[in-house]
């Protein structure tokens, strides 16, 4: 097994060669690859069996590298993130930084700032943000645990991280938020 670290740079170096990763996330496990690759992202949206441009998430490390992607954060956004007492996820408008094919067409992105310390790690060794989608085929109910991954995604994906597969987390899903340059927002799923 293992060790954090060593998980850490395994994934890392699939990430910089533009590989998919399937690895635990602050809500569920996820399917995830470097969001400035095009391929990489084709790839998801095939492992997936996808065949719409729907907006994935990205995970960031710190609330400074949303400016990475989107070209106006709102003043409200930092005390909304500050605030939260569970994992948050937003909408913007205006996304930039992006791979074109990660963005829908009305170019909006949906970005969390992740609390979970495997995912900061790897994203602060990356250097950039990282995709996060559902672990399941598109259309099927969301794997919770590891061990509710289907065979045709694990074999699927090129990099398996291989901390926290025998734990039962208790996956909770993001409030997600579409925020306006202007500051106002909606609530999507509270």
């Amino acid at each position: 097994m293992n060790s954090f670290e060593e998980e850490v740079e395994l994934a890392v170096k699939a990430l910089s060669a533009g590989k998919t990763i399937l690895y635990p996330t602050d809500t569920i496990w996820g399917i995830g690859c470097d969001p400035t690759n095009a391929k990489a992202i084709n790839r998801i949206y095939t492992i997936k069996k996808r065949v719409d441009n729907r907006n994935l998430i990205i995970l960031v490390d710190h609330i400074e590298r949303l400016k990475d992607y989107v070209t106006e954060v709102p003043d409200v956004v930092y005390d909304l993130i500050r605030a939260s007492d569970k994992p948050l996820t937003i909408v913007y408008s205006s996304a930039r930084n992006l791979a074109k094919n990660l963005l829908p067409h009305d170019k909006s992105i949906a970005i969390r700032v992740t609390s979970d310390p495997f995912c900061q790690a790897m994203i602060v060794r990356f250097g950039k943000a990282v995709v996060s989608t559902s672990a399941n085929i598109s259309g099927e109910p969301a794997a919770l645990t590891f061990a509710q991954i289907t065979e045709p995604i694990r074999q699927s994906v090129d990099h398996i991280v291989g901390l926290y597969q025998q734990q039962v987390r208790q996956p909770k899903a993001s409030t997600i938020i579409r925020m306006k340059t202007s500051g106002e927002f909606t609530i999507i799923r509270p």
